[in-house]
C-alpha cells in the first residue's frame, strides 16, 4: 500500500497525506530516501535550505518508481524573496535533484523585507513556467496568509507548519479552510516529545500502535491536514507509513487534543520566525 492511496484534494490537486521528510540527514539520506519509496511514500519533502535535494534525487533514481508517481516539494529560502533570486533558487532545485519539475513549491519562510506581492508574483511565475504543479506557503501566520491570498495570481494549496498535540492551530485550520488549502504539519511527533506522553501511550498499547503511529493518526483523520515526519531508520521509516489500517474514535482524538494546552512551540529561530499567532485555549 502506497501513501498515494490516501490523497487530500485542494484546488485540483491529489496531496499524499503523509509524506517523508529530509532536514538534518545523515550522509546516507539518499538510501532512506530510496527506501521510503520503495516502502510506499510518494511525497518526498525537502528544502533549498535543508541542503537535502541532491540526496532526494539520487534517492528517487535509486527507487525504481517512476518520477511522474511521485510527489515531490521543495522550498525556496527567504533569502532568495526577489523575484529573480527565487526564479534563480528553483531552477537550481530542480537542477540539483535532476527533475524537469516539482509538485509543489513553497515559500519557505516570510520574509518582510520583500513585499509579498513581489515574492507571491514570483511563485507564480514558477507555477505558469512548468517549474512546479502546485505552490504554497510556510510558516506564514494568519494575517500574512491572508495577504498572500489576495495578492498570489495563482490559489495556494498548503501554509506548511509546525503541527503536533502539543501546540493548538485551531485558528489556522480554520483560515486554511476558509481557502480549501492543506495544513502540512511538520514536527508532527514534536521532535519525540510525544512519544513518550502517557495519554497516547496507553491508546497506543491499546491499539497496538506506535506511541509515533498514533500521533501521526490523529493529525492525518483530521480534514485538510497532511504530515510530513522525518526518520533516520528504515524501520521507523516503515512505521509511520503505517497508519492507515486503523482510526482512532472520537473520544480518542478529543483526549488527544486536550494535549494542546501545554503549547509547546519547537521552531522558532529569531532570525526568520515572525510573530506567531497566539490562540486562548
Amino acid at each position: 500500500m502506497t501513501s498515494k492511496a490516501f490523497t487530500i484534494s485542494a484546488h485540483g490537486a491529489q496531496m499524499p497525506a503523509i509524506g517523508f521528510g529530509t532536514m538534518d540527514f545523515p550522509s546516507r539520506g539518499a538510501e532512506l530516501v530510496a527506501h521510503a519509496i520503495q516502502s510506499g511514500y510518494r511525497l518526498i519533502d525537502t528544502a533549498r535550505k535543508y541542503g537535502t535535494e541532491e540526496q532526494v534525487g539520487e534517492g528517487i533514481r535509486a527507487s525504481g518508481i517512476a518520477r511522474e508517481d511521485l510527489w515531490i516539494t521543495t522550498k525556496v529560502t527567504e533569502l532568495n524573496a526577489r523575484e529573480l533570486d527565487f526564479l534563480i533558487s528553483a531552477e537550481t532545485s530542480l537542477k540539483a535533484m535532476g527533475v524537469g519539475y516539482v509538485d509543489l513549491l513553497l515559500v519557505h519562510w516570510p520574509q518582510p523585507g520583500v513585499p509579498f506581492a513581489e515574492t507571491l508574483g514570483a511563485l507564480a511565475r514558477a507555477k505558469r513556467g512548468g517549474i512546479a504543479r502546485h505552490i504554497g506557503v510556510s510558516n506564514f501566520t494568519i494575517a500574512m496568509l491572508e495577504q498572500a491570498v489576495k495578492v498570489c495570481p495563482e490559489p495556494l494549496l498548503t501554509n506548511q507548519v509546525e503541527y503536533h498535540a502539543y501546540l493548538p492551530q485551531t485558528a489556522m485550520l480554520a483560515a486554511l479552510k476558509r481557502h480549501g488549502m492543506i495544513l502540512t504539519a511538520y514536527c508532527p511527533v514534536a521532535r519525540g516529545q510525544l512519544l513518550d506522553d502517557p495519554v497516547i501511550t496507553e491508546i497506543a498499547k491499546i491499539r497496538g500502535k506506535t506511541t509515533a503511529q498514533v500521533a501521526l493518526r490523529w493529525l492525518v483523520q483530521q480534514p485538510l491536514v497532511a504530515a510530513v515526519p522525518r526518520a533516520l531508520s528504515e524501520a521507523h521509516i516503515d512505521q509511520n507509513l503505517d497508519i492507515f489500517d486503523f482510526a482512532l474514535d472520537e473520544a480518542e482524538m478529543a483526549l488527544i487534543a486536550t494535549l494542546r494546552a501545554k503549547q509547546l512551540r519547537l521552531v522558532n529561530p529569531p532570525e526568520r520566525a515572525p510573530a506567531w499567532d497566539l490562540e486562548t485555549l
